[in-house]
């Protein structure tokens, strides 16, 4: 199978984000500049919705600050007329998606597709061309830290490596269908890049894991927890050399842990569904942010910028790649701090700090007597493919006692609850747990953060030790 790659616009952004790596901060604010004009010119010839919002103003002119602010409810709600391509519909991409058959698959022969989760109470389909999978590739390998410099200069292709990555498998998550891609790319890596899904129980994953051996896990930071625990205990026979970690907050003190149990280096990334490298951590242990390939406004409660090192109420982001789908001024939801220090690492790039998911793994009475990690990537998958609820809070109550709570009453929210509690407890079933209590509590709102987003996972408050 084909898939979408164009090595002549690799080599190309290549070269240029190898340039921009020592370029003057002016040169970065210029290669903005340039993309943003053509962006806009883009999206006004392309985007039905764009030339609908910009009408009777000349984009090139305008400052960023000026341009509609959006967010992926309205931009959803008007898939066809948002796209630029008008063979890119809704309804089929949703199907598409529907079928796990197709993870990786080239829609029309040119696209990549990835589905987001619903974080923001609203799941998202987004779409890759050949060009913005490019500045992804260029990012992803020119721009993540190198802890072992030497072996990368004989192996730069990992061809010595057996990477695992361990996430949501069964559906068309960014992370997902990149690594189907990679495996079309590289079909000599089909045996030494696996994928393991965490809705299986933790110890068929551990057999799975200590079968294959990897010496790079590409995974989620509570689920590197979770591994750093089980070598603690001496049931984890192999030793990676590498942990690459992202999806979630990584707290330090979750760093220490890792790389204490798992004796390795943590490398830490942030993306998202709407541009899939936003940062990458230097050697120095600092986020920078690819300003030469999108623009991020950290903006307060009332849409107002926020000065450098104020915590941000959201963020909105301008994706300079990505002319099929356009994303300007996109309000991701997500807190930022950008710090006006330059790191010592040289990089013109500023530095960011990022509050993300922040999660927590369960500890529920499994049938011996044990304790069973319940991890919350698993779960909010879970209830968000078999169960079709997004806006939700699962809360621990007891060792064997889960609270759901749905913001909606009546009967539809009933028949939701119903779905979530079945799809559980199914679940505790393949995880080993003794007995699992599901009660719901309806019409009540969901708690939310500063951000605006709800802690979906919430463990007892005895237990929240890291």
């Amino acid at each position: 199978m084909t898939t979408v790659f164009d090595p002549l616009r690799l080599g190309a952004v290549a070269l240029d984000v190898l340039a921009s790596g020592r370029a003057a901060p002016d040169a970065i604010a210029a290669r903005q500049k340039t993309r943003l004009a053509h962006l806009l010119d883009a999206a006004v010839r392309g985007s039905p919705l764009y030339r609908e919002r910009l009408q009777g103003k000349t984009p090139a002119t305008l400052a960023l600050s000026a341009l509609p602010v959006l967010d992926r409810a309205e931009l959803m709600a008007r898939f066809d007329d948002w796209v630029t391509d008008p063979q890119l519909k809704a309804a089929e991409l949703r199907a598409f998606t529907a079928d796990a058959q197709r993870i990786g698959e080239p829609y029309l022969g040119k696209y990549l597709v990835w589905e987001s989760s619903g974080t923001r109470h609203q799941p998202g389909v987004f779409v890759q061309d050949a060009r913005a999978m490019a500045v992804y590739d260029a990012l992803e390998a020119l721009r993540r830290s190198a802890p072992r410099p030497l072996q990368r200069w004989f192996d730069p292709l990992l061809l010595a490596e057996r990477i695992a990555f361990v996430g949501a498998t069964t559906g068309h998550f960014a992370s997902m269908v990149s690594m189907q891609r990679l495996r079309q790319l590289n079909p000599f890596m089909a045996q030494s890049l696996r994928c393991f899904s965490i809705l299986q129980s933790t110890s068929t994953l551990l057999d799975e894991l200590n079968a294959f051996a990897p010496t790079v896990i590409a995974t989620y930071p509570t689920v590197a927890a979770l591994l750093s625990d089980v070598a603690a205990q001496g049931a984890l026979h192999f030793a990676p050399k590498e942990i690459w970690t992202g999806g979630e907050t990584l707290s330090a003190a979750v760093r220490r842990h890792v790389e204490q149990g798992l004796g390795c280096t943590v490398r830490n990334s942030y993306g998202a569904s709407e541009f899939m490298s936003i940062g990458w951590e230097c050697q120095h242990g600092q986020m920078h942010a690819n300003t030469d390939w999108l623009i991020l406004e950290p903006i307060d409660a009332q849409g107002q910028p926020v000065p450098p090192g104020q915590v941000s109420h959201s963020t909105l982001l301008t994706n300079l790649a990505n002319f099929v789908q356009p994303l300007i001024r996109y309000d991701m939801g997500d807190q930022i701090t950008v710090h006006k220090e330059h790191c010592e690492c040289g990089s013109p790039l500023p530095v960011i700090e990022v509050q993300g998911r922040r999660d927590d793994p369960l500890l529920m009475a499994g049938q011996d007597g044990r304790l069973v990690t319940l991890l919350p990537l698993a779960l909010t998958t879970l209830l968000e493919d078999d169960a079709g609820v997004f806006d939700f809070q699962l809360r621990q109550q007891d060792d064997h006692t889960l609270v759901l709570r749905l913001d909606p009453h009546g009967a539809d929210a009933a028949a939701a609850a119903a779905r979530c509690r079945n799809a559980l407890e199914k679940f505790a079933v393949t995880q080993g747990l003794a007995r699992l209590r599901v009660r719901a509590e309806l019409g009540r709102p969901v708690p939310r953060g500063r951000s605006g987003k709800p802690q979906r996972v919430v463990a007892q408050l005895k237990r929240k030790h890291r």
